[in-house]
């Protein structure tokens, strides 16, 4: 069985002399099955021990084991290396320099609706308001009745409402924050409160209106509280947030909690009270609703409206906020469009 001997060193070194010509891994996979595979040449001479005398098999097995394991040693070595170079080749064609500026991630931007109601905020806490956070989803007792609007009031069907099941509605309007406060305060004292929040009605039908919009109420009640106070504070917010030059006028209007009522024009600040396209040539823009509070929402809250008198008003934050820089549809300020914040985007 001497020829069996020789034809395995044969293959062996058929086999290293094509293994020095593999260059990649796949063509070493390739290698792998023609010379170690089950069906390989070599494979087959193991088949054929059996023919061998019993004496000769143990050193002929033993010859052959060792061209199998000495080409399965090459063949992980082989395997190393290829592997070796093809991530070197890799770590070379992708390297990163690190030299080169970082990529930034985009700077967000402020929401002009928060942009002003902090402004708002700012304002009136700074003539002494504090800020009652009020709830979004209220019963018709405190958006209506405590306001002077009992049920079949005309003035409920000027607020198209939300009505949830059970007895909850979404506020129409956060006047409702003053009947709590005015319920609330055990001492039936002074109090000058803003409440700022989000109301809701089901008025959508154009790029002045959306379902959802936001508010500013305020409320001051105290002692010999006129029409004078009332003008003089919101004279000096308009001032504060459209300007020095600017000035306000006030014009007889009806709301069911106060009494009288007004609608508050300010002075228009790009034609300065001339008249142009922006102020449909009466050179004043509405701003907001105001009033004495009605004795009956007083009286309502548990207050002597004998000797209490007090003044409400409510700010639209998105009308402010288009008025200040220009917007022409309130909707875009729920529409989350990049385009649109960057303009808001305060520079480093």
């Amino acid at each position: 069985m001497e020829d069996l001997i020789q034809e395995a060193r044969r293959l062996r070194e058929e086999a290293e002399k094509e293994l020095h010509e593999v260059l990649s891994l796949p063509s070493l996979q390739e290698w792998r099955n023609r010379h170690l595979s089950k069906k390989a040449p070599l494979s087959a001479l193991m088949a054929r021990l059996r023919e061998a005398p019993p004496e000769e098999r143990g050193s002929l097995g033993a010859g052959l084991n060792e061209a199998r394991k000495a080409l399965e040693g090459l063949f992980g070595e082989k395997e190393r290396a290829l592997r070796e170079e093809a991530l070197t080749k890799k770590l070379e064609s992708e390297r990163v320099d690190v030299t080169l500026p970082g990529r930034r991630d985009g700077i967000g931007a402020i929401n002009p609706f928060r942009l002003i109601e902090d402004e708002i905020v700012q304002i009136f806490a700074g003539m002494g308001y504090r800020v009652e956070e009020g709830h979004d989803v209220e019963t018709e007792r405190y958006n209506f009745e405590l306001l002077n609007m009992p049920e079949g009031h005309p003035a409920r069907d000027m607020q198209d409402t939300f009505y949830l099941e059970g007895e909850g509605l979404l506020r129409t309007q956060t006047s409702a924050s003053q009947a709590h406060v005015l319920e609330e305060n055990e001492e039936k004292g002074p109090l000058a409160i803003i409440s700022p929040g989000k109301c809701y009605r089901r008025d959508d039908d154009d790029m002045t209106h959306s379902h959802q919009f936001g508010q500013v109420e305020g409320l001051l009640v105290g002692e010999g509280v006129s029409m004078a106070d009332l003008k003089g504070t919101l004279a000096l917010f308009a001032r504060k947030m459209f300007g020095e030059k600017r000035e306000i006028r006030l014009r007889s209007s009806y709301f069911p909690f106060t009494e009288p009522s007004v609608e508050v024009d300010v002075s228009c600040a790009r034609c300065e009270g001339k008249g142009c396209s922006m102020c449909k040539g009466t050179g004043w823009i509405e701003i907001l609703g105001a009033g004495e509070v009605h004795p009956d929402v007083l009286r309502k809250g548990g207050y002597d409206p004998e000797r209490y008198q007090g003044f409400a008003f409510g700010v639209g934050i998105e009308r402010v906020a288009m008025l200040r820089y220009g917007i022409d549809d309130i909707r875009r300020f729920y529409q989350d469009d990049a385009r649109f914040l960057a303009g808001f985007r305060e520079e480093d």
